[in-house]
Parts: structure tokens; sequence; C-alpha cells
């Protein structure tokens, strides 16, 4: 299994020109298609995979580059409930620290989150800091990641269907590359049909000029986690996308168009 996994992600590296993460164990990943706080604590649908997905961790790493600096603080203290409320006992922010102890601190925490906002922001702020490798490196080691929104985009492959206006400039779309598919958060519901549709055929599109890559949509609350070599849809609602391709995803079904031929 871990096999297919190399051999598809290097497949997908090199048709896309981004650089392979070399794992020593199989990583643990979990990315969330947004609005997943229900006051101070996770929404009630994503406890149980985000209690398993950071179970034994001690100290979580939030990285916060997403949301404006003001409101940095604020979402800090909602985190760190939340975190608690899963039993992780501790749940720092970067922002608390100069560039040397932001470092530090991913590279001594047991546990990653990236919280949403502005995926663009987000991704330029990993590259300046030389925060980037350091998170896949992390990860590569079996540190649990998790993103929520625009820390599921920058899980992916690179970032595509990010639903955000380009707010900051990137030297690459090439993301972490910790999790085999390009992320659209926020996808609507098809109780929603304008806005479903609309959606759709945005991907769609993308597809007819991105032929090579896959596309995860993610509901809002919605988890999808790479473990034990598996990708699997833990809550809420997702969609898979090939060009010429779709499907839609229901909690407990295994996603193997991201690792290959089973």
């Amino acid at each position: 299994c871990s096999y297919r996994i190399m051999s598809f992600l290097r497949a997908l590296c090199v048709l896309l020109s981004i650089p392979l993460v070399a794992f020593a164990a199989p990583p643990s990943v979990l990315v969330c298609g947004g609005s997943m706080m229900n006051g101070d604590h996770f929404a009630d649908s994503t406890l149980d995979v985000m209690r398993r997905h950071y179970a034994g961790c001690q100290k979580v790493a939030l990285v916060l580059h997403a949301s404006l600096p003001a409101e940095r603080d604020r979402m800090e203290k909602r985190l760190q409930e939340a975190f608690a409320h899963v039993r992780v006992p501790a749940a720092e922010s970067l922002h608390r620290h100069d560039a040397a102890g932001a470092k530090a601190l991913l590279a001594s925490a047991d546990g990653i989150f990236i919280g949403g906002g502005e995926t663009f922001v987000l991704l330029g702020e990993l590259y300046r800091t030389g925060q980037l490798q350091l998170i896949r490196d992390r990860v590569a080691a079996g540190v649990p990641y998790g993103g929520s929104s625009a820390g599921a985009n920058v899980a992916g492959l690179l970032i595509g269907t990010t639903n955000d206006f380009p707010t900051a400039e990137i030297p690459s779309r090439t993301a972490l590359g910790i999790f085999p598919a390009v992320i659209n958060p926020h996808h609507p519901a098809p109780v929603t049909k304008a806005d479903f549709d609309g959606r759709v055929g945005k991907i769609k599109i993308y597809l007819q000029f991105n032929p090579t890559e896959t596309v995860l949509g993610l509901a809002n609350t919605s988890i999808a986690r790479l473990h034990d070599g598996k990708v699997t849809l833990e809550a809420g609602l997702g969609w898979v996308y090939r060009a010429g391709a779709g499907r839609a995803l229901v909690p407990g079904d295994q996603v193997p168009e991201l690792m290959g031929k089973p």
C-alpha cells in the first residue's frame, strides 16, 4: 500500500513539477472544508475524528497566518478551548514568537493545525518564513497535521481551487504536498442548487485546463483524512473530481482516486 502511495505521489509531482515529500512513515493528514468551529469548540460532527486524529498529542502548534493579525489572539484562545475539549492539553500560536521561536515551536510540537482565512497570505508567509519545508518535514516524521479551509488548501499538492481572491503575492502555487489532491473547501451542498451547480461547473473548467489533477471538494464541517495509507471521508459531504468525471462521497467512503489503482 505504501509503495502504491509513493508511486502515485511521485507521478503527480513529476507532472506538476512539485517536490516529492519523503515520508519516514505514512502521514496522518486531516483536511476540513471549513466552518468547523461551534463557539469555542469544534463542531459536533467533527469531534470524534479530531479526538482520534490528535490522540496522544500534548501540544499543538497553531498556524494562524491566514487570519488578520488583530484576530489572532482571539482565535488562539478559541482553538485552545477547542483542543482542550478533544483532550489535547496545550495549543499555542506561532504568532506569539519571533521567527526563531516560531520554528522552534513547530519543531517541538507533536501536532500541527493551520486555520482558515486568506490562502494566498498563508502560503506566502509559509514560503517567506521557511516554515513550509519545516511543516513538510514534521509531517513526514509522523506529526499529525490538521487544516481547515485555507489550512486545507495548503495541505494539497498546490492551491488551485481555493475560492480566494489572490490577496498576496506568492512565489509558487506549489503547496505542502502532504495530501494527494487539490482541495476545494466550502463546497456547496446540492440543496443549494444554483451554488452547487456553479461550483461544479467551475471545477470542471479548471480540470479542462489542468487535466492531470484531482480535486477534492469538501462542504463546511466536512473532513477527509489521510491515515494508514488511505484517504477516507470521515464527516460531512465530499466530492472527488477528475477531468470528465466526478462522484459524491458520504462518510466512511474511501477515495481510491487519490491513492492510485487499488
